[in-house]
């Protein structure tokens, strides 16, 4: 099976990943493994080394047979919320309201969803200063396009750009309770069209999960267990944790990352530097775990703890400091997830191992299989 590949050997920061491929609809995940007689450990595994291309093919339980003493995985810690809302326009019109990040100030980025059958579709007709009524006597109002890019700032007042839809929004909640209490009682987890069916929220949590406030799973470590991870340190892998709270994708318009908060521990961040400086393999779970360390290490490889809120994209111009090594799931074409994959296994291992992925028919998305890629 082919993929297409750009024939540029190079592509500006603001430009979509050049791999691109034809995606079958039966290979879109449509509900979580379990719901198809499998544990959640039991879904496929993708292990790939970049160094000389080998590929093998074998079951995510299966995972510590590839990993070694000294390895150092590092997971995202971040729970998923019930960040999509019920929300009402003064003139009626039913929309679906995701909350992406918290920003300082208590802003949010939040996006507008027009329900459209059993799925929903982007909403681009909000207007800056506009209220929605949410359930329960919530309300959320709306300030400014989230992009700078969507915005002139003239003197005291904003002039927006009427020739950009805008997807993302700068807000402001007001809740008749806490956030999590409102989102307990109103919200439910954020899907898109490929999952068919709502699926209650312990489905879109990892085992390992700590604090609240990812507007999506981060999927990758979904397929861990207690077990598994005991059998890992056992074998003497470490396992370190840190937070990134991930904002809402961007499934159609395949938009760059938006600011996400990260907090990267002094201990994490400690034992990655020393497994660098030995020579070992830092292994992120997931694409979130990535953004995280890379935002906090330096051009030397220094790693530090630090917390804030991150944009960072990462492309194969700018290359990776932090890993060499990463759990992920299988990323739609052209999704910017792609040029990060590239900035670590390079653009030929890419396509060989999607080929893989997509001749023995594994499974996309949250609920699907999974890719190790090593040195």
């Amino acid at each position: 099976m082919n993929l297409p590949i750009s024939q540029s050997l190079n592509y500006p920061i603001t430009s979509l990943p050049p791999l691109a491929f034809d995606l079958p609809p039966e290979l879109e995940a449509a509900e979580p493994p379990e719901a198809r007689g499998l544990a959640r450990h039991q879904v496929r595994l993708m292990v790939s080394h970049y160094g000389d291309d080998r590929v093998r093919h074998t079951r995510f339980e299966r995972i510590t047979d590839h990993l070694e003493a000294g390895d150092v995985v590092v997971i995202n810690t971040s729970g998923t919320m019930n960040a999509a809302v019920p929300a009402r326009r003064a003139d009626g019109t039913e929309l679906e309201l995701h909350l992406s990040t918290r920003l300082p100030a208590d802003v949010w980025s939040v996006e507008l969803r027009r329900p459209s059958a059993h799925t929903t579709r982007p909403f681009f007709e909000g207007q800056a200063g506009e209220q929605l009524a949410l359930p329960g006597g919530g309300l959320v109002t709306l300030l400014t396009p989230h992009n700078p890019a969507q915005r002139l700032t003239s003197s005291w007042q904003t002039v927006f750009l009427t020739n950009h839809r805008v997807r993302l929004w700068l807000a402001v909640l007001q809740l008749p309770l806490p956030l999590g209490d409102y989102l307990q009682q109103f919200g439910y987890p954020i899907r898109y069209s490929y999952v068919k069916e709502q699926w209650p929220l312990d489905y879109y949590q990892t085992v390992y999960a700590t604090e609240p406030g990812s507007a999506e799973m981060p999927s990758a470590g979904r397929a861990f267990t207690p077990e598994i991870i005991m059998r890992l340190v056992a074998k003497g892998v470490q396992v370190l944790p840190l937070i990134l709270h991930t904002g809402v994708a961007s499934v159609e318009e395949h938009e760059r990352p938006y600011e996400e908060y990260y907090r990267v521990p002094a201990e994490t961040a400690t034992a990655v530097n020393l497994a660098r400086q030995s020579g070992k393999r830092i292994i992120a779970v997931g694409t979130t775990v990535i953004r995280a360390l890379e935002t906090v290490t330096d051009a030397h490889g220094v790693t530090h703890a630090g917390e804030g809120w991150t944009d960072l994209f990462i492309t194969p111009q700018r290359g990776l400091y932090a890993v060499n090594g990463l759990l992920t799931g299988l990323h739609e074409p052209c999704a910017t997830h792609l040029a990060m994959l590239e900035a670590l296994c390079g653009r030929a291992h890419l396509h060989l191992t999607y080929q893989q992925a997509l001749h023995h028919h594994y499974l996309w998305h949250e609920f699907g299989d999974l890719h190790l890629i090593l040195p």
